[in-house]
């Protein structure tokens, strides 16, 4: 069965395993939902099943079942009401233990090979799992298809492609022979099984539900551990979706499907409760600083791979495509409401102006010029809906209301009508202006459609430094530079090399800085305080498992 499942999927993990190697573009989930390579009738097979799902039940037929619970938000303003069931913890949490030692049984292959079927089950479910992003978090439809269905499935994969290669790293059996001089040597027979840590706790981000899950899943899965997904609250159907589908592939080939469960819960301290009981043993974790915070400092006993919060920043030294460097910044700012964790928040500017191949631009005119090129971007409203989405959270239409009071308003945020939902909260961002000295305005993530552009006195080391500082003091996924002065741009390349963090240069095309691709991009680097981890390398994985030996004499 288990070396079927391989065989079945060893194009795909050669592929993957290429692709890790030299970086290149490679994907084996087509990104576009065509027809053609989905199926005639696959989009609205997918949006009818979502439908379908409605007010209704969820059923898993997990262990300890108590109850059910409905949590799921649409920002589209759609009415879901899906019943997800409510699992004593502590019934999850045994019936993992008991999986566990057959799944480990199956060996590195095995497991491999039962995690690409998942994987290929998910893709072939893309429709249906984009339709229940869209509507739980927000997301357009071509965003919610492409980053909850491929390009998850592609953060997936990258993952069992690393945690293969690390085991893969780890003979199942060695002869130790020890020369003995005019004695007969040492002879002895040594064996190596790769065994899981044990359970792990995957918890779900609300704007992200499947594409900050599925790296966590599937790296604790082909490393032998069983795995509790935890969503959001807000966003459980796409989760569920998920943990349903691994569990019918995991029972069809004799395994039990409690490797894998879905916890929905009815009171926010049961998330803690399973944070920190001792039969967890990994946590990944994608949200706020607050909750992520509180992780790292209970949860001290398990390995929690963590992304958090931080300031995201651009520095504007130089360009010779003004025009280029503000379609591209416009995109960057609107795509998704600038609800991502790589979006751009703070926009560092020569308080003396930039030169551009236009001519001499004073830091006003490219704060102006920037906003102009946003309003612009967004003036058809069918595009302006399909790149923005909606709002996820009543908290960022909070500080979206609230931003201009923090300082000098560059554009001002516009409700929009979604011509398909019309209770939908629809927001352009809001962009403001301050000086360096107002540290407080964009020394923070705003989390949303708002960013700060700010006037920095003195030369472009200055700009360097200070870009420096935002991500040592605050952590930083993102960083973009944008300079016709070489000797700047290694200097930026230096900065954020010091301060960890990965750096996109001159993007004027269609490249944005806050898009990542998976097998080539590493996502965060762990080296600052808004993740402790990568998606994917050798450390994402190397540590969800252990080597146990045991040697005998020849």
């Amino acid at each position: 069965m288990s070396h079927r499942l391989l065989d079945q999927h060893r194009a795909t993990l050669a592929g993957a395993l290429n692709a890790i190697a030299t970086r290149e573009y490679w994907s084996p989930y087509p990104e576009m939902p065509s027809p053609k390579v989905y199926g005639e009738g696959a989009q609205e097979a997918g949006k009818a099943a979502v439908q379908a799902l409605a007010g209704g039940r969820f059923a898993l037929d997990q262990p300890g079942q108590t109850g059910w619970v409905a949590s799921d938000r649409s920002p589209y303003g759609v009415k879901l009401d899906v019943q997800y069931p409510v699992c004593d913890p502590e019934a999850l949490l045994a019936a993992a233990e008991r999986a566990m030692p057959a799944w480990q049984k199956l060996g590195v292959d095995g497991r491999t090979g039962v995690c690409l079927e998942i994987l290929d089950r998910l893709n072939k479910a893309s429709f249906e799992l984009a339709h229940a992003v869209m509507l739980t978090t927000g997301q357009g439809w071509m965003m919610a298809f492409q980053a909850g269905g491929p390009h998850a499935q592609d953060r997936g994969l990258e993952a069992v492609a690393y945690a293969y290669r690390e085991m893969r790293f780890v003979p199942a059996v060695a002869r130790w022979e020890k020369p003995q001089g005019k004695n007969p040597p040492l002879v002895m027979e040594k064996r190596f099984e790769i065994v899981g840590r044990g359970v792990a706790l995957v918890i779900g981000c609300s704007t992200f539900p499947t594409w900050n899950t599925y790296p966590g899943l599937f790296a604790a899965l082909a490393t032998g551990n069983p795995v509790i997904v935890k969503p959001h609250p807000w966003s459980v159907l796409p989760a569920a979706i998920t943990v349903r589908i691994a569990r019918a592939v995991l029972a069809e080939n004799g395994i039990d499907p409690d490797l894998v469960t879905l916890a929905a819960v009815d009171k926010p301290e049961t998330t803690q409760w399973l944070a920190t009981h001792s039969k967890v043993k990994s946590i990944d974790y994608t949200g706020g600083s607050t909750f992520g915070r509180w992780l790292l400092d209970h949860a001290r006993d398990k390995q929690v791979y963590a992304e958090l919060s931080g300031v995201n920043n651009v520095v504007i030294e130089s360009t010779d495509n003004y025009r280029g460097l503000l379609r591209n910044l416009a995109f960057t700012l609107s795509l998704y409401s600038g609800q991502m964790c790589t979006t751009t928040k703070a926009i560092l500017v020569p308080a003396g102006g930039i030169d551009t191949d236009t001519g001499r631009k004073s830091f006003d005119e490219v704060a102006a010029d920037l906003g102009g090129a946003i309003d612009k971007f967004l003036a058809d409203p069918a595009t302006a809906c399909a790149v923005l989405g909606a709002i996820q959270s009543p908290e960022t239409l909070k500080r979206i209301a609230e931003a201009p009071q923090a300082a000098t308003v560059v554009l001002a945020s516009r409700k929009l009508s979604h011509p398909e939902f019309p209770r939908a909260d629809v927001h352009t961002p809001v962009v403001l202006k301050c000086d360096a000295s107002k540290q407080s305005v964009y020394m923070q993530e705003r989390f949303g459609p708002i960013s700060v552009v700010v006037a920095v006195p003195g030369d472009a080391a200055a700009l360097a430094a200070l870009s420096e500082q935002i991500v040592r003091e605050h952590g930083a996924l993102t960083v973009g530079v944008y300079s016709k002065n070489p000797a700047f741009v290694d200097a930026m390349v230096e900065a954020t090399q010091r301060a960890g963090v990965a750096l996109s240069i001159n993007l004027t095309g269609g490249v944005f800085v806050n898009q990542s691709a998976a097998f080539s991009d590493f996502h965060a680097t762990g080296a600052n305080l808004a993740a402790n981890a990568s998606y994917s390398d050798s450390a994402f994985v190397a540590n969800r498992f252990r080597v146990i030996q045991n040697r005998r004499h020849v």
